[in-house]
């Protein structure tokens, strides 16, 4: 009687394939591929280099130090993640680094953040963190240093199509982390694996405990890129001065007071502090320093938005009016909307019904069904 497969042969045999169809190399495989794999501590990056040690790649896992010293202890202790990464790169059996990048990180990525909120924007860290360090320095670096690949624990997926190499969404819609990386140059997906992105988190927490990792029960980590679980407000209190100013209504009735408009989102509603709500932030006068807000929530509500800062995957770009679905934030769903041109560098998205609190600084970013077309940061 022929002898089954244990489950973790399966998962090896399945990752290659997949690596496979992805990239069409499949005989790739008779020289021994070498991939940086960025492990954070958690389980996702941690089951990544795993299953591509299964699959046969020379694996070096590297631990991105991106937050500075002074403030880990106040935000994070980043001394930890780092720990865990190295307990399970041991488990594994595979190198270890960490790169230092916290003068890139606070320049490229929170200098950025910072400089926005001043303006009365809400920017998504994540997003610049992807483009500037997860595959700007980090890819940059490992291609230097002679790695074919790079990989990540994102729940996205990379296939290769008629023009060239295309991004998915992840196949766990709950996870999915394609919103964050249409700003990343296209070609440089090419060399880019994401081992995860095929698995509900369900089973990659099965692999993790299947392959007796340390961290297959850790909770995921949650809050701004790289700083971890911190209150936005207390975060933006260390760059940015409060300046109290007046809260008013959309007829101009000043009603209350507000400490500094920049640490507040548009359509908030906890926080604001005033009698005889609930009130929701409706828009901010950064110049005027001051808070608009309004009792009716259906005021937050709009059809239409001007984007800028326009990155398309695809090789060529589109022709205008396009029909694609349109994604305002993380984790909402992705609404069916038209793309018209508007000017040299901004074009206008139109949706087909009503959307609450489009913020300026958010990115909208645009699918074709499963499939990842580019995006732009919202200029209204």
């Amino acid at each position: 009687m022929r002898k089954v497969k244990n489950k973790k042969v399966l998962v090896a045999i399945s990752l290659k394939q997949s690596f496979q169809n992805a990239t069409g190399q499949a005989g790739s495989w008779r020289k021994k591929k070498k991939v940086m794999v960025a492990m954070s501590g958690g389980v996702d990056s941690s089951v990544a280099a795993a299953l591509l040690k299964k699959a046969g790649f020379d694996v070096v896992g590297v631990f991105m130090k991106c937050w500075t010293e002074d403030l880990e202890k106040r935000c994070r202790n980043l001394t930890d993640d780092e720990y865990t990464a190295r307990r399970v790169a041991v488990k594994l059996g595979i190198p270890f680094y960490k790169f230092d990048f916290t003068r890139e990180y606070k320049k490229k990525v929170i200098d950025y953040f910072v400089k926005e909120y001043a303006k009365g924007k809400t920017p998504n860290p994540d997003v610049m963190c992807n483009k500037e360090i997860k595959f700007g320095l980090f890819y940059d670096k490992a291609i230097s240093l002679g790695f074919d690949f790079v990989a990540t624990g994102h729940y996205t997926q990379v296939r290769k199509g008629r023009f060239g190499i295309n991004l998915f969404c992840g196949k766990d819609p709950t996870k999915d982390q394609s919103y964050f990386l249409y700003r990343v140059a296209s070609e440089r997906f090419k060399k880019v694996i994401f081992p995860v992105g095929k698995y509900y988190k369900t089973k990659v927490r099965k692999i993790a405990k299947a392959l007796d990792l340390p961290n297959a029960a850790r909770k995921d980590s949650q809050g701004i890129c790289f700083v971890g679980k911190v209150k936005l407000d207390d975060f933006l209190k260390n760059y940015i001065q409060e300046k109290p100013g007046k809260i008013v209504t959309k007829d101009g009735e000043i009603i209350g007071e507000h400490q500094g408009v920049y640490f507040y989102t548009i359509g908030q509603r906890k926080g604001i502090r005033l009698p005889g709500g609930p009130f929701y932030v409706l828009d901010k006068n950064v110049k005027e320093n001051l808070l608009i807000v309004t009792r009716n929530e259906k005021d937050l509500y709009k059809k239409e938005l001007l984007a800028e800062n326009i990155n398309w995957l695809s090789a060529r770009e589109p022709k205008l009016p396009l029909r694609i679905k349109a994604q305002i934030r993380y984790r909402q769903k992705a609404m069916p909307a038209t793309i018209e041109p508007f000017s040299h560098k901004t074009i206008k998205i139109i949706f087909d019904n009503f959307q609450r609190a489009i913020s300026p600084g958010q990115s909208a970013v645009f699918y074709r069904g499963k499939k990842l077309l580019g995006g732009g940061i919202i200029k209204n």
